[in-house]
């Protein structure tokens, strides 16, 4: 193409572009895509009974080798004790009853005996509150793998398996 095509191309865009600004036509814009809701599932929060049922069945199937006992107070386990403890850095050692500890959520038990403990708590329960520390000192003392859950995890099924079988083994 040479130089005088060029220009006599150009100068026919520049004179459509004119006519089309003094005709007072808007210029041509694209049409906006149609806006679609956004689907968003809220997953509420399970509830206490729906923790246990989930881990029950977890337990059932996978480790079937064990019998489970559900709610367990530390005192099945460790009796009517007094042991002396220091459960927070921040306090000196105190007196501890197993009867104020915070019964196992699930106890796993195989040939008449205890074989592991597994608790659900909400937050940081297993690390501040007394009761699951009660709960966690006699489990050790036991020589009993204490494996907590937090409720506001997801807590997966593989994961949940996975983590139980690392403290049986």
């Amino acid at each position: 193409m040479d130089f005088g095509k060029i220009l006599l191309k150009l100068a026919g865009v520049a004179k459509e572009y004119l006519d089309n600004q003094q005709k007072g036509a808007e210029p041509v814009r694209q049409a906006r895509p149609v806006e679609r809701p956004v689907e968003t599932t809220v997953e509420r929060e399970k509830t206490d009974a729906e923790w246990e049922a989930y881990f029950r069945n977890i337990l059932q199937s996978e480790f079937s080798s064990y019998s489970i006992r559900e709610k367990v107070p530390v005192t099945d386990l460790a009796g009517f004790v007094s042991d002396e403890e220091q459960l927070y850095t921040t306090r000196p050692t105190q007196v501890y009853k197993a009867e104020w500890g915070q019964p196992f959520t699930f106890v796993l038990e195989a040939n008449g005996s205890a074989k592991a403990v597994v608790m659900l708590g909400k937050g940081h329960s297993h690390d501040e509150n007394v009761k699951y520390l009660i709960a966690r000192m006699y489990a050790e003392k036991l020589n009993l793998p204490y494996i907590n859950f937090y409720t506001q995890m997801p807590n997966e099924r593989s994961y949940v398996i996975g983590r139980i079988r690392k403290f049986l083994n």
